[in-house]
């Protein structure tokens, strides 16, 4: 059970976390959101009274994990380049070599890791992994891309990637670190590869059919553009394409029907949760549910009906990291819902899904920002929190 100092720490945080969402500020940036006051009584609040934690270790500014399919070994990426692993029934722990030079710094580095579900054995032996970062380009530029490879685990402490190599690029690179959003998901039934694909903090790309920025991709698994994409017939990087709009997507998950959503930030407000459709159009920039950073109104989904709207959307913001859909195996009455982990201010937020809508039910205070959630093979959740000695944190009922 989460100790009574502990916990009273939580519900202080919880407080000032509300007290603070007025402001609305960003967790992206550190720039301050401009947003209106959420409606009191819109959501209720848990304590954490009835969840058991227990950490397992800290990392180095860590970013995303997964577990090797039909194994409880969770495998960390870590921002400045780095990546390990933990074997959780024994807590040990392993490091991974083999890893691509990064470009690192404001919001890049390594960043999402991924496996094959078709790729289940009961040991790690070797297995394909799909990992992205960000490389730099000519001059001052970078761009996130997505490599594969065999991970080959011969030692108890320690595994290496075979073979990686670069199977899609971002294009084109621009200038700045920011927005690169690289998050993989695996299709239900193993055939094809999702990428989201930031729009770098430059707007207008998300508009245009002529970059892969702004976009989520459908690809098959080694990287190129997948039979029956919507803008086929455009060539490339058009022929990638399976949504569009988008700003800045943090999450990209499939729920248990098959149905692809993504988590993404918006700019001082407007953080959306999306059931992604082929080949419709989020709207960013001409559309969002926040403003400008200087202030600047920016039109509201309701006024642009031709855009496809969130299913649910944050005014203050939640700035979210990643998010599962949850089984209901310890949580039953959890069941299908969406888990998201907030980093300002820094909660768990639970979210319903109700056809294609939304509804928040539930945030759960955290001591820090969390950056990742990922659902263990026994139904507990996993946390990762944000920056530097962030923690990995196991959830369960208490």
């Amino acid at each position: 059970m989460i100790e009574p100092a502990t916990r009273a720490a939580l519900l202080s945080t919880f407080a000032l976390a509300l007290a603070s969402c007025g402001s609305g500020a960003s967790g992206e940036s550190g720039a301050d959101a401009r947003s209106t006051p959420r409606a009191a009584g819109e959501i209720s609040a848990t304590t954490g009274r009835d969840l058991a934690s227990k950490s397992f270790g800290t990392f180095n500014e860590p970013w995303a994990a997964a577990f090797a399919p039909g194994t409880s070994v969770l495998f960390v990426t870590e921002k400045p380049g780095t990546m390990k692993f933990v074997d959780l029934p024994s807590g040990r722990r392993g490091t991974v070599s083999g890893l691509p030079q990064v470009d690192y710094g404001g919001q890049g580095g390594l960043g999402d890791v991924a496996f094959l579900p078709s790729e289940a054995a009961g040991t790690l032996g070797t297995r394909t992994i799909y990992l992205s970062w960000v490389e730099a380009g000519q001059g001052d530029t970078r761009g996130a891309v997505v490599g594969r490879g065999k991970l080959v685990c011969e030692e108890s402490d320690a595994c290496r990637i075979e073979g990686l190599s670069v199977i899609w690029r971002q294009q084109p690179k621009v200038t700045g670190r920011g927005h690169f959003s690289h998050r993989i998901a695996i299709s239900p039934d193993g055939k094809y590869l999702f990428v989201s694909s930031g729009e770098r903090q430059k707007g207008a790309p998300a508009q245009d059919l002529s970059t892969n920025l702004g976009k989520t991709l459908r690809l098959t698994l080694d990287g190129k553009p997948a039979p029956g994409n919507p803008f086929a017939t455009r060539g490339g990087p058009a022929n990638e394409v399976w949504s569009y709009g988008h700003r800045n997507l943090l999450g990209l998950q499939f729920d248990a029907s098959g149905q692809l959503w993504d988590l993404e930030h918006g700019p001082a407000g407007g953080d959306e949760l999306n059931r992604v459709v082929r080949g419709d159009n989020y709207g960013w920039p001409i559309v969002s549910n926040g403003d400008d950073y200087d202030g600047t109104p920016i039109p509201d989904h309701a006024t642009r009906p031709e855009f496809h709207a969130p299913a649910i959307s944050w005014n203050p913001v939640i700035a979210p990291g990643d998010f599962v859909f949850y089984s209901g195996k310890l949580w039953p009455e959890w069941k299908g819902q969406a888990i998201i982990g907030g980093m300002k201010p820094t909660v768990l937020v639970r979210v319903a899904i109700e056809g294609e809508k939304a509804r928040e039910v539930a945030r759960i205070p955290m001591e820090r920002r969390i950056r990742e959630v990922v659902e263990g093979p026994d139904g507990a959740l996993w946390l990762l929190e944000d920056g530097k000695d962030g923690r990995l944190i196991e959830l369960r009922p208490g």
